[in-house]
């Protein structure tokens, strides 16, 4: 689990690339909830909280650069 400050150091590139490994992670996770596979399901918490964070950070970063224009 990477914090928001970690994450404010990255570039959007990076961030958007980091946003869509975890909706594919999280879209296998629902795939073993479902065929009971999963192992751990608070990964998938993790996962979800992950997500919630880089896309806070991309949406921060992306308001400012628009407002830069």
């Amino acid at each position: 689990m990477a914090t928001a400050k970690e994450l404010s150091d990255l570039s959007v590139e990076d961030l958007g690339r980091r946003a869509v490994e975890l909706k594919a992670t999280l879209m296998q996770d629902n795939l073993k909830l479902r065929t009971g596979a999963l192992d751990n399901p608070s990964e998938r918490t993790g996962h979800k909280r992950d997500l919630a964070r880089v896309l806070t950070v991309l949406t921060a970063k992306q308001a400012a650069a628009a407002k830069k224009k």
